[in-house]
């Protein structure tokens, strides 16, 4: 049997951060984790990482498209917070956030990896931020490292 599973290590990879400004107390904090895992854990090297800021995670599928369209990098980490209030806005902004980041994936070709924090409340964003529940934007990072790699092994095969 031949099992195809991609690993953590891409020292050669080129990898665009995109992160929103709106919630940056958290989010800063999703980057520092992100960061740190495509270097310490990925090997990445620092001018193999490209950080962009957008005004907010609504505006995170339009960047990462153009980012995607210049073919100039292996994955994409897209990341955001959006925190539920007492108005509709949440399901849209979330919404539109995940469903255009998975057509860019889809469409690009290339590993976008969805690092958007959609939460009840600030604490839980706090807790995914780097606290109780880890740092999820080290592990949106891991992700697109490891499908980095099992799409160049699907592509030997």
């Amino acid at each position: 049997m031949n099992v195809l599973e991609g690993q953590l290590s891409a020292p050669n990879a080129k990898i665009a951060v995109v992160v929103a400004r709106f919630n940056h107390f958290i989010n800063d904090s999703l980057v520092d984790g992100a960061v740190d895992a495509l270097k310490r854990v990925g090997q990445v090297k620092e001018e193999n990482i490209t950080l962009v800021k957008v005004p907010g995670a609504y505006e995170l599928p339009l960047a990462v498209r153009r980012l995607a369209d210049t073919k100039k990098f292996d994955a994409i980490v897209a990341l955001g917070t959006v925190i539920r209030g007492g108005t509709a806005h949440f399901e849209y902004v979330a919404g539109e956030a995940s469903s255009g980041l998975g057509h860019v994936a889809l469409n690009s070709d290339i590993p976008v990896a969805f690092g958007v924090l959609t939460t009840e409340n600030i604490e839980q964003a706090i807790e995914r931020a780097g606290t109780k529940a880890g740092n999820k934007g080290a592990e949106a990072a891991l992700v697109a490292l490891e499908m980095v790699n099992l799409l160049d092994q699907i592509n030997a095969a």
